[in-house]
Parts: structure tokens; C-alpha cells; sequence
């Protein structure tokens, strides 16, 4: 496995855009649930699984900087029991403005880890209360000042565009204010409204005024456009950054490569198969309490399935698919496969090839969903 990616599933506050496993922090078994994380390292090692080739850790959520120092410390310690982290490229954690201290700064930067990625969303006050979040622009400013203090450089912001009633002036000052910042990572996202959220619910209701498609397009155009005249390299669809500063961890999930899943509700890709762990904290405690793998569903990917993985998580990072990679690992020639596609692809003006990669165009990129369709091959 090339990446771990560790669940914390505790919020303070519960955004109306979320739909990952994430509990109220208040009345939480939150220690327990930390012991329980160290005893599904100790049963998959048990089960013959390696972390000593592991470059990079993401501690996910939920927000785990809900967790007080103290806590934040074991969890880390439990980490570096069975992961070198000297020797890891990236060690990432997930923070909110509003609940990452100087003392869990500290902690973190201690404990190992070197990148912070913070979720903003966006900089406008009042769509911060419209989305559920509490934390305010100077909370932003202060903690990327008290990181860069205490010796982070690799800091990322998560930006999110296509918010109810957001209008492109209130996007671009966002950008502004975003860029002023001069981070090496930003990443920014549409709003895709999903099941089980406080935005679905009003969505359903009639009560939810997005911005149209073509707003969200002119949104999704200027982000490029700012982040390309700043310097920011788009090396995904939604992800830009300095040079030698992408999210490595992710480059892990698009390179189609193996990575375990480790907490309530984690999903991981391990030898041919893709597993998802029980998300309700309790049974997830008491599985591994018993000695077991909490693990909820377990999949088998058959090689079908992986070479259409391998063009729609590919096809996401700029630069694309390498051919030669391609045949190398399913040995058999990429146009033998999805020819077909691809030649409708590049007739459509979406698809283009570029010396060994297989790459989406501009409008490829804008058209994203629409490319990753066509390599499914039992549509």
C-alpha cells in the first residue's frame, strides 16, 4: 500500500453540504474510539498487511482537530507505532479554522505532520452561515499565520463554488481574498448536493436557489483562469498548486494505487479489492473489540472494473492516462480496450493525445462526467 487514509469522525458543528460519516463531537466515545483505531492497525498487520512502504498519511472527517491535544497526541503516537513518519513524503490532518489551536499546531508539527488542509469553503460571511459553517475570515488568517509560525509551509485551502445564491462577484472576491493568502495548494469544488443532507432536504423541498449551469461554468472558469495567472499549476480537475506542492495523498486515489482505510466509515483499496469499514461508531468499537475487522462490505474489482477506474480517476488528473502505463499493467493496449471511445471522445473535442497520455481538452474538462461515461464497458 502506497497511502493510509485515517477517519475521525467528530464535528463540532454539522455543515448542511456534508454527507461523510461525522457524529457531534459532545457525549462521543472519542477516547475509546482512538484506542480502536490503534487495534485495526494491530489486525491488519496481524493479517499480513505491510505499512513499511506507506509514503503518505490523510487524517480525515469529520474534523480531526475536534479532538483536544491531548487526544490529538495518542492518536499520533498510535500512528507512529506502525508507520516510520520521518520517512513518509506527506502527513496530512484536515482542520477547521475555528478549532485548530497553537497547542494542536504544535502537536502536529511534533508528531510528524507536514501539511494542513483547511476547510475555508469560501470567504463571503454571509454564505459562511448559509452553508453551517461558524468560523469567521479572521479565524482563516489566524490560523494560517500561527501555522506558518510554528514552521508549516504546506498549507492547502478547500474553496467551494455553486453555492445557494452565490452570484460569480461574491466567487471572485472569494479568489481574491484566497489568493492574497500565496499558498501552494488550493483546491476548489462545485457543490454537489447529496442524499442525507440539510441542503438535499430543502433541494427537495424547493428551497434551495443554486446558481444555473452557466453561472457554475463562468465560476469554474475563473478559478483556472486566477489560479493559472498566479502561478498555480491545475495538475486536477478541482486541484491547483505550486510546483512540487500537489496533494500527494490524493495523487495516490487518481493513480488508481493501493491505500488502506483505517476508522468508521473508511474506505480502502488493498491487493484486488475495495472494502468499506461499518460506519456507526459503536459497532465499529465493537467489532475490533472482538478481535475482528470491522469491516462492512468487501468487494472483489475485476479487471474490467480496474481498467475503468484506471481512465476515469486517470482522465481527472491533468496531464492523463499514460498508454504505456496502461498496457504495462493490464497487458493488453489501451486502444484494444477503449478504442472506440476515445475516438468519439477526440471527435467530440473532449479528448486529446499528447505524446504517451490520454488527456482531457479545456472543454473536456468542463464536460468531466460526461468523457468518464464512455469508458464504462458494460454500459
Amino acid at each position: 500500500m502506497r497511502g493510509v487514509y485515517i477517519h475521525i469522525p467528530f464535528c463540532q458543528q454539522i455543515c448542511y453540504y456534508c454527507d461523510f460519516n461525522k457524529v457531534f463531537l459532545k457525549n462521543q466515545p472519542v477516547d475509546q474510539y482512538i484506542e480502536s483505531i490503534g487495534k485495526e492497525f494491530h489486525y491488519m498487520k496481524e493479517a499480513g498487511y505491510s505499512f513499511d512502504q506507506v509514503e503518505t498519511v490523510f487524517l480525515g472527517g469529520g474534523t480531526p482537530t475536534a479532538l483536544n491535544v491531548a487526544q490529538l497526541d495518542r492518536l499520533l503516537t498510535i500512528v507512529s507505532q506502525y508507520i516510520d513518519v520521518t520517512a513518509l513524503k506527506e502527513f496530512t490532518t484536515e482542520a477547521n479554522p475555528d478549532d485548530l489551536s497553537e497547542d494542536q499546531l504544535v502537536v502536529l508539527k511534533e508528531k510528524g505532520v507536514n501539511r494542513l488542509s483547511i476547510g475555508v469553503q469560501t470567504f463571503n460571511e454571509r454564505l459562511l452561515k448559509q452553508i453551517g459553517r461558524t468560523h469567521s475570515n479572521e479565524d482563516v488568517e489566524r490560523v494560517i499565520a500561527a501555522a506558518r509560525k510554528i514552521g508549516f509551509d504546506n498549507i492547502s485551502i478547500d474553496l467551494m463554488y455553486g453555492l445557494p445564491t452565490q452570484t460569480a462577484e461574491e466567487w471572485e472576491e472569494t479568489l481574491d481574498r484566497a489568493l492574497s493568502l500565496d499558498l501552494p495548494h488550493y483546491s476548489a469544488y462545485s457543490l454537489i448536493v447529496e442524499p442525507k443532507t440539510v441542503f438535499y432536504n430543502r433541494m427537495v423541498k424547493g428551497k434551495l436557489p443554486l446558481p444555473g449551469e452557466d453561472i457554475e461554468a463562468e465560476m469554474f472558469a475563473m478559478v483556472m483562469d486566477r489560479m493559472n495567472k498566479k502561478g498555480l499549476n491545475q495538475y486536477e480537475i478541482s486541484n491547483f498548486a505550486k510546483s512540487g506542492y500537489p496533494s500527494f495523498h490524493n495523487l495516490i486515489y487518481w493513480e488508481n494505487s493501493h491505500y488502506a482505510g483505517i476508522g468508521a466509515g473508511a474506505h480502502g483499496y488493498l491487493g484486488k479489492e475495495r472494502y468499506a469499514n461499518v460506519g456507526p461508531l459503536t459497532h465499529y468499537i465493537d467489532l475490533l473489540e472482538d478481535g475482528k475487522l470491522p469491516r462492512k462490505e468487501v468487494h472483489e474489482v475485476t479487471q474490467s472494473e480496474s481498467m475503468e477506474e484506471e481512465m476515469f480517476l486517470g482522465l481527472r488528473i491533468i496531464e492523463g492516462v499514460s498508454m504505456k502505463e496502461f498496457e504495462e499493467k493490464f497487458k493488453r493496449p489501451i486502444r484494444e480496450v477503449f478504442g472506440k471511445p476515445i475516438e468519439e471522445l477526440q471527435r467530440q473535442g473532449l479528448l486529446q493525445i499528447t505524446g504517451d497520455h490520454l488527456q482531457l481538452t479545456r472543454k473536456g474538462i468542463f464536460q468531466g462526467n460526461t468523457a468518464f461515461q464512455e469508458f464504462l464497458l458494460d454500459k
